[in-house]
Order: structure tokens, then C-alpha cells, then sequence
């Protein structure tokens, strides 16, 4: 590899993702458990969208929003699962830097566009619970769609940011990235450029991503707990918060595996792989479980998708 002087490079030379830690015998196990949790990402992910696009019941801003998000969470799962599984069965576990920048943008892009999401989604709780007499006029699909637009500019701009940011340092020695994708902070332990201005910007971008999503999501929420403790019957309730459960579900999951993450030193990296498995795979995995176990409609509408099937099956069987 050279040394730390004379290999400095930068487009155009392949990385190479270390990955899991562990003992060969064990890669056949991990590759089958990616397997099987894409299979359930790709599943619950596309049934959603597909239920929540054929059911006229469903039109409405709640699961606009929704099927956006199963959108987003089949986008980035997309970019990290089918490499981490070629990586199990290879021994150069390379990836070239076309390839690493195009994972670090897109998955920016995704992330941040469902933080913003989500908080987008709370507001739309807010207002349902809070305002139900004017939520049609509020919630307008015009706005939902600018919502939905501006989360994805956000992640996009976001994205831009943080992909510059990252390959314009210098890389030396070892291009070993110690992670299953292509992050800007294994990365960064690459470089032998000076990272005190990139560190402060890197934060500084976090806050400004991170902090107005939490920042609408709990005071939505502080509005809406205080909405329901004065409704007076058990049910009314019961209801309203049902309607809620599903979305803090998420945001917990999300956001907990984030902080985690960030929170996590350095000098741990495979706790950091952890928090990392749990928000680009684990998330998108339960997301769909989620919201279609604690929701009525979207129950209703899949026994309904499932009961078109079974007749068109019979009517295919039955001899003509």
C-alpha cells in the first residue's frame, strides 16, 4: 500500500470494505440474515406502496406521506444490502470510488429526506388531532406535496454537502474502510488531511439537519398529548393516541439508532457498525410491521388486496 508519504490518491482507486469482524464460518450465516432481512425490506416496503396506491380508502395525506416513506426506506436499504451480500462471498471486498461516493450520496440523500419526513408526518398528527375540523383544509395536497418535495431537496442538498465535504481530503496508506458501506466517518480515518474544519462543519450540519426535525416532532407531540388528555371518554383516547403509536414507533427506532451511533467513540467501531445495521436495515424492516400491525386501514385494505387475489387465482383454476 505504500507509504503514508507517497500514496495519496484520490478518484479513480478502489476501497475496500472490511465489514464484519468475524470468523469466515460465519459468513454464510450473515449473508442469509441480510438475505432475509431485504427479503422482508423489499416485501413490506413494495406491499405497502402497492396497498396504500390501489386502495381509494388509503387516499389521504397520512398515507401519502407513508408511502413515501416505504419509498425512501426501499431506496437506502437498497444502496448498503445487495454490496454488504456480494462482499460475504468475496475475498477483495473492494469498491471502486465511483462506487463509494455513489453510496455516501444517495444514502445521505435518503436518511435526511426521512428525518424531514418524519417530522412532516408529525405535523400531520398534529393537525389531525388538534385541528380536525380544518385538517382538509390545512393538510391540502398541494402541501403535502411540497412537504414531501422539501424533504427530499433537503436530503438532496444535505447529500451534497456532505459527499464534497468527504472526497475532497486527502486518503493515505490504507484504503481498508472499516465498515459494510461506503460512511463519511471510517473515512475520515483514512485521511491525513486536517479534519478540525470538517469535523466543526460535519456538526455543525447535523445540528442543522437534526435539531428543526426533533424540534417540530416533539413540539407537535406536546400538542397533541395535551389535545388528548382532555378528551373525556377512554375510547375517544385510546383512539386518538392509535393513531400516534405507529409514527413514535418509527421515530424512536430511527433516531435512537442514529444517536447511538454518533454517540459511539471511535475506538469502537464494531458498535458503531451495530447502530448502523439497525437504522439502514433493521429500520426499514420493521417500518412496514409497524404501521401495518397497530393499523386498522391498512390491515382492512390488505385483506381486501388478498381476497382479490384468492378470487382471480379460483377464477384462473376453474376449468373453462
Amino acid at each position: 500500500m505504500g507509504d503514508r508519504g507517497t500514496s495519496n490518491h484520490s478518484g479513480g482507486t478502489d476501497f475496500i470494505l472490511v465489514g464484519f469482524r468475524v470468523s469466515p464460518e460465519l459468513h454464510i450465516f450473515l449473508f442469509l440474515l441480510f438475505l432475509l432481512v431485504y427479503a422482508m425490506i423489499l416485501l413490506g416496503n413494495i406491499g405497502m406502496m402497492t396497498i396504500i396506491m390501489t386502495d381509494p380508502r388509503l387516499n389521504t395525506p397520512m398515507y401519502f406521506f407513508l408511502g413515501n416513506l416505504s419509498f425512501i426506506d426501499l431506496s437506502y436499504s437498497s444502496v448498503i444490502a445487495p454490496k454488504a451480500m456480494s462482499n460475504f462471498w468475496t475475498e477483495s471486498k473492494s469498491i471502486s470510488f465511483a462506487g463509494c461516493v455513489a453510496q455516501i450520496f444517495l444514502f445521505a440523500l435518503f436518511i435526511v429526506a426521512e428525518g424531514f419526513l418524519l417530522a412532516a408526518m408529525a405535523y400531520d398528527r398534529f393537525i389531525a388531532i388538534c385541528n380536525p375540523l380544518l385538517y382538509s383544509v390545512h393538510m391540502s395536497t398541494r402541501l403535502c406535496a411540497q412537504l414531501v418535495a422539501g424533504s427530499y431537496f433537503c436530503g438532496c442538498i444535505s447529500s451534497v454537502l456532505q459527499t464534497s465535504m468527504t472526497f475532497t481530503l486527502s486518503f493515505c496508506a490504507s484504503r481498508a474502510v472499516d465498515h459494510f458501506y461506503c460512511d463519511s466517518r471510517p473515512l475520515q480515518r483514512l485521511s491525513c488531511s486536517d479534519l478540525s474544519i470538517h469535523k466543526i462543519v460535519s456538526f455543525s450540519l447535523a445540528g442543522i439537519i437534526i435539531l428543526p426535525t426533533i424540534i417540530v416532532i416533539v413540539v407537535s407531540y406536546m400538542y397533541i398529548v395535551s389535545t388528548v388528555l382532555k378528551i373525556r371518554s377512554t375510547e375517544g383516547r385510546k383512539k386518538a393516541f392509535s393513531t400516534c403509536s405507529s409514527h413514535l414507533g418509527v421515530v424512536s427506532v430511527l433516531y435512537g439508532a442514529v444517536f447511538f451511533m454518533y454517540l459511539t467513540p471511535d475506538r469502537f467501531p464494531e458498535l458503531s457498525k451495530l447502530a448502523s445495521l439497525c437504522y439502514s436495515l433493521v429500520t426499514p424492516m420493521l417500518n412496514p410491521l409497524i404501521y401495518s400491525l397497530r393499523n386498522k386501514d391498512v390491515k382492512d385494505a390488505l385483506s381486501k388486496l388478498l381476497d382479490k387475489k384468492k378470487i382471480h387465482s379460483l377464477i384462473f383454476l376453474v376449468p373453462h
